[in-house]
């Protein structure tokens, strides 16, 4: 029995390790902005003026780290939709695979579980407030019609003893 669960954890593992370095090899993170040291940290002495040269190279520091913030948010929005849609799947086939494996089944339900939870995760990452929101609306429908399924729907294949 504890063999099972080993596997049954193990499984769960490597599913959720397979999309997250899927999405990662596939869907590269955007690079962050080259900024010297000279340009982040210049500090001006008592008294010193900025130059023009000194505040074009701020400014266009400035500018390059907010366009890499934005498109940070929209990588992680991305991602978190990506491993959302993912985890839906292997969900859904952990439950076809219920009827006929049930040890293969435990571990794609709960991979696809720990994917959720990352897609839930990289979404909270980013700054739409209303993409987070919906992303965790999805996983709670999500928790609930699977536990449902799996759980309390007559002629599941769990008996009491199962659970």
């Amino acid at each position: 029995m504890a063999i099972k669960i080993i596997y049954t954890v193990f499984l769960a593992i490597m599913v959720s390790l397979f999309v997250g370095l899927g999405i990662s090899a596939f869907y590269p993170a955007p690079k962050m902005p080259d900024q010297s040291e000279k340009t982040m940290f210049a500090t001006l002495d008592p008294g010193q003026e900025e130059t023009a040269e000194m505040k074009a190279e701020r400014e266009q520091a400035d500018r390059e780290w907010r366009d890499y913030q934005e498109s940070l948010s929209r990588y992680n929005q991305n991602v978190s939709l990506i491993a959302l849609i993912s985890a839906i799947i292997i969900m859904t086939v952990s439950l076809l695979l219920g009827q006929k494996i049930l040890l293969l089944a435990d571990g794609l339900l709960a991979g696809g579980a720990i994917t959720l939870v990352y897609a839930i995760g990289r979404g909270m990452m980013g700054e739409n407030d209303k993409y987070k929101f919906i992303a965790v609306s999805v996983g709670l429908v999500i928790a609930l019609a699977l536990g449902y399924i799996k759980f309390v729907r007559p002629g599941n294949l769990h008996t009491e003893t199962d659970r």
